[in-house]
């Protein structure tokens, strides 16, 4: 029985006994005392287990059925298994017309292992890891998206290299974001500067990770920035939470802290400006927070007598050769000179080099074979002087050449971001065409309108037309 169902019982047992009147018992229960009299009168006649309500342990009348509990169950598993219940119940209501409150799915989600409360995902543990023994055994990389410039400059990312065992920045590199062209880069030059680690540790981004390879790279599956690191015998590691690789994160911090201050007082406010002052302040973090690792061994490696890191560090794909010596890349037919090594490739794959640089090289083996381009993408052409009467052609004609421009390169292709001198800009076809834009002047613009001089030769000009009249 409930509280108040004992309560009751109390109340009219003194009753019975004539301890209190029933006046009193119905102020004390707050009942009137017709509803304190009937509740007396069935006490005295059926005991005190006719005090329970009648409705317990029965179902309710307005439950819902389990078959039509498991048919919505079955609509989230299929369609909605990552969605929350606020979404779910909008999407049912507005898809399958099934109405069905937010709090009603979130039991049955949870009960059926859908869904996990914020109060159950709190009580997720995360034991800390101890730190790498050796240095340069395991290396946390991230990119922390922050106006690092505060209101001077544009948000950037900021690339960075830790030590596992010592907490040393051992690179940083600003970047207008998270993009493979920049990785390389930094990458590259944190090689040249340390040598290669046995591993480095980084977050589940497509930069590092891929979840449909064949898309990427039909043979490995591997990023592109995963195939650099393969061929130069560097592990990388993805963490399955932001806690795993803590080191960085907590780094990631402090940088937001100390190195925005340090960019402020220094008035640094442009990304070149930035990578230059980087080594200055890396060396100061590490003098303060650095620490000592428990085995003094240095893991890192140099570069083996085979392994080209200029090469490796670009991005590579594969292309087959025609017939006529031609391949296309990224919108651009590129035209091999007829050499008699070319022409014995035709037929046969070659390796296309896209270098963070802007260079491009296609390789065959260790030969680079020279080529020159023709861009796919057609350019604007100067519009001809048509007549009044050819203006409706003219117009559908231009409308169709629109339609069938194409002024945006391969959706497979690299993003040029953080790829500098590169040849797959959008040519301007007026720049083409040998027309010249005019820059505006120097100076502030004359007001015409306002103008003294203009001003009176107008009225000068009015008052010649009155006189004329």
């Amino acid at each position: 029985m409930s509280e108040r169902e004992l309560k009751r019982i109390e109340v009219l047992s003194k009753v019975v006994e004539r301890r209190i009147s029933t006046a009193s018992g119905a102020k004390i229960l707050g009942l009137t005392v017709r509803q304190t009299q009937r509740l007396l009168r069935t006490f005295q006649d059926d005991g005190a287990a006719a005090l329970r309500h009648k409705a317990r342990g029965r179902c309710s009348n307005n439950r819902i059925l389990d078959n039509v509990r498991d048919f919505v169950l079955e609509l989230i598993r299929e369609h909605y298994v990552d969605f929350g219940p606020t979404l779910v119940r909008e999407k049912l209501l507005e898809r399958h017309q099934i109405a069905v409150s937010k709090e009603t799915l979130r039991k049955w989600m949870t009960e059926a292992a859908i869904w996990t409360s914020r109060r159950e995902r709190k009580r997720q543990i995360h034991q800390p890891r101890g730190r790498r023994d050796c240095f340069g055994e395991l290396v946390q990389i991230d990119g922390s998206h922050h106006w690092w410039f505060e209101s001077r400059g544009p948000k950037c990312a900021l690339l960075v290299y830790i030590d596992d065992a010592t907490g040393k920045l051992l690179h940083l590199r600003f970047a207008g974001s998270e993009n493979t062209f920049d990785y390389l880069i930094a990458t590259k030059a944190y090689l040249q500067e340390w040598g290669k680690p046995i591993s480095f540790y980084s977050d589940k981004h497509g930069v590092f990770r891929t979840t449909h390879g064949s898309e990427k790279d039909r043979t490995t599956g591997l990023t592109q920035f995963g195939r650099a690191l393969y061929e130069l015998n560097i592990d990388i590691i993805c963490a399955n939470s932001p806690q795993a690789k803590g080191r960085v994160e907590r780094a990631n911090q402090t940088l937001q802290d100390r190195l925005v201050k340090e960019l402020r007082l220094r008035g640094i406010s442009t990304i070149e400006a930035a990578n230059a002052y980087a080594a200055e302040f890396a060396a100061d973090f590490n003098a303060r927070f650095g620490k000592e690792p428990r085995n003094p061994k240095d893991m890192h490696r140099p570069l083996a007598d085979h392994e080209n890191l200029d090469s490796a560090m670009c991005r590579k794909e594969m292309r087959t050769l025609s017939q006529a010596l031609t391949l296309r890349y990224d919108k651009v037919l590129f035209i091999l000179d007829p050499s008699v090594f070319a022409k014995r490739l035709a037929g046969k794959k070659v390796v296309v080099c896209d270098y963070p640089d802007g260079r491009l090289e296609i390789m065959e083996g260790s030969t680079s074979l020279p080529y020159r381009t023709f861009d796919k993408l057609r350019s604007v052409h100067r519009s001809e002087i048509v007549e009044n009467k050819r203006l409706d052609e003219a117009l559908a004609m231009v409308a169709e050449m629109q339609a069938g421009r194409e002024l945006t390169r391969s959706q497979h292709g690299p993003r040029r971001t953080g790829q500098a001198n590169h040849l797959f800009g959008i040519p301007d076809g007026s720049q083409s065409n040998g027309y010249q834009k005019r820059g505006r002047k120097p100076g502030r613009r004359t007001d015409f309108m306002n103008d003294p001089a203009v001003i009176a030769r107008r009225e000068q000009a009015l008052a010649g037309l009155l006189a004329a009249e």
